[in-house]
């Protein structure tokens, strides 16, 4: 018995002692005429004594007259008066099955309740209870239970639209459920709470991109600049208006981006190595300590990251598109089932090198440097869900720790 049914059954059976108490008490009206027969019968033999004394002349008449008056009090006081005639008469006691009854009425009453409104596969499957109210974990990998935990998000956003924890929450869960139009709408009503964030601006110009066919151009670009101009180091922010330059064939505009977003990067990041490429791609230098791949630092990753590769089996190249996304997710092998940092690429990458951070994780405040044992896999996914579904392809889960290297995920046939 979990505690939240131990606490359940307490106030039931607190509720049931307050209501049921009075009923069956009343089983004690019965008791009363009983008693006063006793009293009266009593007091009718001391007045018997009384008059026998007076007309012996054991007394004279005033001691009578005050032994009289007192036994008069006595009966005034311990005998309760017959109701007068119209008087309605004092309940019955009431039948213990009524009790009973009322006992299972208000238990049913409460368990319906409880199934209609609450959350009745929380008692069975600990864990699973979204206190998406308080910010508790989704599960972008398992399709009904995320569907109705990001649900009840946003059923409970519609009611508290003034908490940004929430939108923030309800958006990043859109976002790795592929959901980009829902995942969009939630971005507006953060940014209309904290308009001034460059990452949530950043990343709501990236959801925006991704409704857009993957352009940056228009309002994503609009959302970069006011990121850069919250913060001009952010480094997504740097990365994006790389990339909306390289969209505009700026190549200038867009080395100038990417060598900002290196020179910030934390090194061996994602974001560090993404920097790298796009420069290379473009035949612009780095700059610096890191003015090639190679003068990149040799250290491992740090205590905060994974890195390794993931490659396609070659049988399965005629199965997927250049287009079908990629999904590098690191989970916790023992703790919450949701992501705890998701890397997102396509198959025209493929192979590639990977870094997963702390910065790349769904849940403020949840990091992958928290947990000593992770498990990490790839996957393609056709429609771009982050909500695995039947022909995607995956990989073979592999163990790893944080400020591990060289981790090799295969995509292969199962």
């Amino acid at each position: 018995m979990n505690g939240f049914v131990f606490v359940a059954a307490v106030m039931c059976a607190l509720v049931l002692w307050l209501i049921l108490r009075p009923l069956l008490s009343r089983r004690d009206a019965a008791v009363a005429p009983q008693a006063d027969q006793l009293n009266l019968a009593v007091l009718r033999d001391q007045l018997r004594e009384l008059e026998a004394d007076r007309e012996q002349g054991s007394i004279d008449a005033a001691a009578y007259a005050a032994a009289r008056r007192e036994l008069e009090q006595r009966v005034a006081e311990d005998v309760h008066l017959a109701p007068r005639a119209g008087t309605p008469p004092a309940a019955a006691p009431a039948p213990r099955w009524q009790a009973a009854v009322l006992s299972l009425a208000l238990i049913a009453g409460a368990g319906t309740l409880y199934a209609t409104l609450g959350m009745p596969q929380a008692l069975t499957a600990p864990g699973a209870a979204p206190a998406v109210a308080g910010g508790q974990a989704l599960d972008p990998h398992t399709s009904n239970e995320a569907e109705a935990m990001v649900a009840k998000l946003a059923e409970r956003m519609a009611r508290e639209p003034q908490d940004p924890n929430g939108w923030a929450l309800l958006a990043r869960s859109y976002s790795a459920m592929g959901r980009f139009v829902a995942a969009s709408g939630a971005y507006s009503r953060l940014i209309a709470l904290i308009p001034d964030d460059a990452q949530i601006l950043s990343d709501y110009a990236d959801v925006l991109a991704m409704t857009q066919n993957q352009k940056l151009a228009g309002e994503p670009e609009r959302l970069l600049k006011r990121a850069l101009a919250a913060d001009p180091k952010n480094v997504k922010a740097l990365i994006l208006s790389g990339d909306a330059a390289f969209e505009r064939t700026d190549l200038a505009a867009a080395a100038v981006h990417w060598q900002a977003a290196l020179a910030n990067a934390t090194p061996n990041s994602e974001f560090a190595q993404m920097a790298r490429d796009n420069l290379a791609h473009i035949g612009a230098p780095v700059g610096g300590a890191a003015a090639t791949p190679s003068a990149a630092p040799t250290a491992a990753p740090a205590a905060t990251s994974i890195s390794g590769a993931v490659e396609l089996d070659p049988s399965l190249r005629a199965q997927v598109g250049d287009n079908d996304t990629v999904f590098i997710v690191a989970k916790a092998a023992d703790g919450p089932r949701f992501p705890l940092a998701v890397l997102r690429k396509q198959v025209r990458d493929l192979p590639l090198q990977f870094t997963l951070d702390d910065t790349m994780g769904m849940m403020p405040g949840v990091t992958l440097s928290q947990f000593d044992k992770l498990i990490v896999t790839a996957r393609i996914s056709k429609t771009g869900n982050a909500i695995a579904a039947p022909g995607d392809l995956e990989s073979t889960p592999q163990p790893a720790k944080p400020g591990q290297a060289r981790i090799q995920l295969r995509i292969s046939p199962k």
